[in-house]
């Protein structure tokens, strides 16, 4: 299986959709994804998603199931607290998360002390249990770090969610620390990250990525890329 995790186009948050210039992101990604052909999709229940979603189900005359667990992680934001008023905890500055010594483990993330009042950790454990009965449904039961294969197939699914969600996700997937995820990458608006669930025997799979924050539709629209969630030195 080929699980393709989607961030949504250039979004609008005050109205909960996508700009103009989103709804040609969305277009060129629809032209990319039905060259490609998908078994099934997914989406986010926000609307900045499922507009972004919706252009590639009409390309390809399919019909999305809404999955209210993928939407923005909206109560990891410091609202108005100091140091970063209405920042999202996946933009606390690398500087702060890469000072941490030893670094930060998978065991031990949650101890950055920024992180104290936003129940870090409790909402990434709610993610991992949607995560993994979701892909139970999928045919691969999570046994540790690795996946049970219940019904070994091919399918090529894709889920438009958002960029934090995102990231924090693929933090579970491929078990790097989620602190650590956040503060080294970045998922532009579009962008599709391709997880191939590696099976090597009957019995086993793994998840590995075989592309992260791919935007090559962008470059073949002749679409600049937006820079949302990038907070300096982007040109």
């Amino acid at each position: 299986m080929r699980l393709f995790i989607i961030r949504h186009a250039d979004p609008d948050y005050p109205n909960n959709t996508i700009t103009p210039d989103g709804h040609l992101e969305a277009k060129a990604l629809a032209k990319r994804l039905a060259k490609l052909g998908l078994d099934r999709i997914y989406c986010s229940p926000l609307g900045r998603a499922r507009d972004t979603m919706q252009y590639t189900a009409d390309a390809l005359g399919m019909q999305a199931t809404i999955l209210d667990w993928t939407q923005e992680l909206s109560s990891l934001t410091f609202k108005n607290t100091l140091p970063w008023p209405n920042t999202c905890a996946w933009d606390i500055p690398g500087e702060v998360i890469l000072n941490q010594q030893p670094l930060p483990t998978q065991q031990d993330w949650h101890t950055l002390s920024h992180l104290e009042n936003l129940h870090a950790k409790e909402t990434f454990e709610d993610l991992i249990q949607h995560s993994d009965d979701f892909l139970k449904t999928l045919g691969f039961e999570r046994q540790g770090s690795r996946y049970r294969v219940l019904n070994p197939n091919v399918e090529k699914v894709a889920l438009f969610c958002h960029g934090g969600f995102g990231l924090t996700w693929l933090a579970h997937l491929l078990q790097i620390p989620l602190t650590i995820m956040w503060s080294s990458f970045w998922l532009s608006p579009t962008s599709v990250t391709t997880i191939l669930f590696d099976q090597r025997s009957l019995e086993w799979a793994t998840p590995r990525c075989l592309g992260l924050g791919d935007t090559s539709h962008l470059y073949e629209a002749g679409l600049p890329i937006k820079p949302r969630g990038i907070k300096a030195n982007f040109e």
